[in-house]
């Protein structure tokens, strides 16, 4: 990870636009892992803390690490896990500042396709935990339309606004994220597919939201006001409101987990 990746440098607005969504996947992502108690964990692109709180919460580890490169998030994310047995500092994903064999487990929350050079994220992730631990990630299924706000992508590239990926969204992929596992050097490679949902209470807290995305907000503001309009009318055809007056946004996550082999 470093400055040429799109950055997330407000820590209370990804909580509102991602950091939910995170939790909801991590919570699957967790149970799926059913990691025992009292390991060292590494989360890479912690960012404000979504997901290292989910995993401190469900998996009673002795102590987490947490990198991102962005001093704003870490900061936000130092105030939501202060009193945790878990220490937060910035760093590169692509060379972490870790001994080999320093971990247990290593985990990547929705961070691969950021990482401009995937194959050294997940080699460096392998690197430093024991053998026999585990190296993990979820990310969203983001060229097969699992994005969390797909529909207004989709909506804004049908007036000619197309969006703006992450550097690496092919890393997302599952048959791409398994080649990176077992190129890496990893074993017992295992996938699975997370299916999540957020509910939103009107179609206004949808819009708020869907608007304070990083790759979102810079393209909503090169739209003349008459195609923003356009754009909020279509939006309003397709996500239309439940009986209880709610919208119900649906996501698609990939996941893996491997082992590094056993000495």
């Amino acid at each position: 990870m470093d400055e040429q990746q799109i950055r997330f440098d407000d820590g209370a607005a990804y909580e509102d636009f991602m950091g939910k969504w995170s939790w909801l996947a991590g919570e699957q992502f967790l149970q799926w892992l059913a990691p025992v108690p009292g390991r060292r964990w590494l989360d890479v692109g912690c960012g404000n803390g979504a997901f290292t709180e989910l995993l401190l919460q469900r998996c009673a580890p002795s102590a987490v690490e947490g990198l991102d490169p962005s001093e704003e998030q870490l900061l936000y994310a130092r105030g939501r896990l202060a009193g945790q047995p878990v220490q937060l500092q910035q760093g590169n994903a692509m060379a972490l500042p870790f001994a080999d064999a320093a971990f247990d487990a290593a985990v990547m929350a929705l961070v691969i396709f950021f990482v401009p050079e995937p194959a050294r994220g997940v080699a460096e992730m392998a690197r430093v935990v024991k053998p026999g631990g585990s190296v993990s990630a979820y990310a969203w299924d983001i060229l097969g339309g699992g994005f969390p706000f797909a529909v207004l992508q989709e909506e804004m590239a049908a007036l000619g606004v197309p969006p703006l990926w992450p550097p690496r969204a092919d890393a997302s992929r599952m048959d791409a994220m398994r080649t990176l596992w077992t190129e890496a050097g990893l074993v017992s490679v295992e996938t699975m597919q997370i299916q999540v949902q957020r509910s939103f209470d009107d179609f206004d807290s949808f819009w708020r939201v869907a608007q304070s995305g990083p790759r979102l907000a810079p393209r909503l503001t090169t739209m003349m006001p008459a195609d923003v309009e356009r754009l909020t009318a279509r939006l309003h055809e397709r996500l239309r409101p439940d009986a209880d007056g709610r919208i119900r946004c649906s996501a698609t996550a990939n996941a893996i987990r491997g082992l590094r082999p056993a000495a």
